[in-house]
C-alpha cells in the first residue's frame, strides 16, 4: 500500500525520534541541588538585573553578540520602570559606594533626589566618566545580604580582603580551582605587563597593591548540562549589565584566554583591523577567583542601619520580576 503524500508515511517514524530541546537561558534554569542559600541569592540578584537590561552577552569567542541599552540612556529597562541611567545611580546609592566618590564632578548631583532637572545632566555625566562595575558588584552583595563583604567603588579592595581571608570570599588561582555559582572571577586591567595569579599574590604580599584597576564578575553557572561553559554577569561590561561566556576544560576548570599581546615596551598593541585576534573581550589578565566561603545571608533586622550611611536591606527597592514573554 502506497502512502501519499510521503510525509504521511514518515510521520509515525518521526514521532519516535527524540526532539532536540531548545537552548535554555541560563538565568531561567532553577538553581542546582546543593547550592547554598547565599549563592542562590547572589545568582538570582545578578540574573534579575541582567534580564532588566535585555540580556546582552559576550560569546565564548569574546565577541559582543548582543547589546541593547547602555548606562547613560534615558530609555526604560525591561520592567518599564526606571530608565537605564537612574538604575545605575541606584547601584551607586544603594551600595554605599557613592559617598567615597564625593569629590568627583557630578557625584553630589547623583546624591540629590531624582527629577531635579539641573542635577540630572551632571549626574549622567558622572555615570559616563566613572566605572561603575565595582558599585554593581557591591550592590549585588548588599541586595543578597552577603555578610562582611567589603563594599567599595574599587574591586581591588575586596580582592585584597579575600587575599587576607577577611570576609565571605577566599582568593584562589583561577587556573587551578573550579568556579561555582556565587564566586567572583576577576582580572587586572590597564597594566603594562600580565601578572596572573602568582604575580598578584606576590604584589599583595609585598604591599605593592594600591588602587590598582581591576574588574570582577559574578559566576552564575558552570558546566550547565555538561556544556563546558562558564557563565558570568558583570556591571559596566560594554556599558551595561552583561553576561559573559568562557570555556571550561573537561575537569571543570577555566580555560583562561591569553592576555592581550604587548609590544616590547609593555604597551598594549590593541585591537585593530589587522589584529583581530586582539579584539576578544575575553582576553584579559584573569588573576583571581574569589571563592564564596560564607553559606547563609546575613541576619540583619530589616530596619537596621548598615555602614556608610546606607539604608537597611528592608528599605531598598527589591529587584523587579523578570519581564514576561508576550
Amino acid at each position: 500500500m502506497r502512502c501519499l503524500p510521503l510525509l504521511a508515511c514518515l510521520s509515525p517514524l518521526l514521532a519516535l525520534l527524540p526532539l532536540q530541546a531548545s537552548a535554555a537561558e541560563v538565568c531561567d534554569v532553577p538553581p542546582r541541588f546543593g547550592l547554598s542559600p547565599l549563592a542562590v541569592a547572589i545568582v538570582q540578584t545578578a540574573c534579575n538585573e541582567h534580564r532588566l537590561w535585555y540580556r546582552p552577552f559576550i560569546d565564548r569567542d569574546g565577541r559582543a553578540a548582543s547589546l541593547s541599552v547602555t548606562e547613560a540612556e534615558d530609555v526604560h529597562l525591561a520592567d518599564n520602570g526606571l530608565v537605564a541611567w537612574q538604575r545605575v545611580v541606584g547601584y551607586w546609592r544603594q551600595s554605599g559606594t557613592l559617598s567615597p566618590m564625593g569629590s568627583q564632578p557630578g557625584a553630589s548631583s547623583c546624591m540629590a533626589p531624582p527629577g531635579t532637572r539641573y542635577t540630572d545632566t551632571d549626574c549622567r555625566a558622572f555615570l559616563v566618566d566613572n566605572p561603575w562595575s565595582a558599585a554593581f558588584i557591591s550592590w549585588v552583595m548588599t541586595r543578597a545580604s552577603v555578610p562582611g563583604f567589603t563594599r567599595s567603588p574599587r574591586h581591588i579592595d575586596y580582592i585584597r580582603a579575600a587575599y587576607q581571608n577577611s570576609g565571605p570570599y577566599r582568593m584562589t588561582d583561577p587556573a587551578q580551582e573550579k568556579p561555582a555559582p556565587g564566586d567572583l572571577l576577576c582580572y587586572l586591567r590597564d597594566r603594562r605587563e600580565t601578572l596572573s595569579y602568582s604575580g598578584l599574590m606576590q604584589s599583595l604580599g609585598s604591599g605593592a597593591v594600591t588602587h590598582w584597576k581591576s574588574h570582577c564578575e559574578v559566576v552564575i553557572a558552570a558546566n550547565m548540562g555538561g556544556d563546558r561553559t562558564l557563565y558570568l554577569i558583570g556591571g559596566n561590561v560594554m556599558n551595561t549589565v552583561a553576561l559573559r561566556k568562557l570555556s571550561l576544560d573537561r575537569s571543570g576548570r577555566i580555560e583562561l584566554p591569553p592576555a592581550k599581546a604587548s609590544a616590547g615596551d609593555g604597551v598594549d598593541l590593541g585591537c585593530t583591523p589587522g589584529r583581530e585576534e586582539e579584539c576578544s573581550f575575553n582576553r584579559q589578565d584573569w588573576a583571581a577567583l574569589l571563592k564564596l566561603a560564607a553559606t547563609a545571608p546575613a541576619t540583619v533586622p530589616m530596619d537596621a542601619p548598615v555602614p556608610n550611611g546606607m539604608p537597611g536591606p528592608g528599605s531598598m527597592t527589591p529587584p523587579p520580576p523578570p519581564p514576561r514573554t508576550p
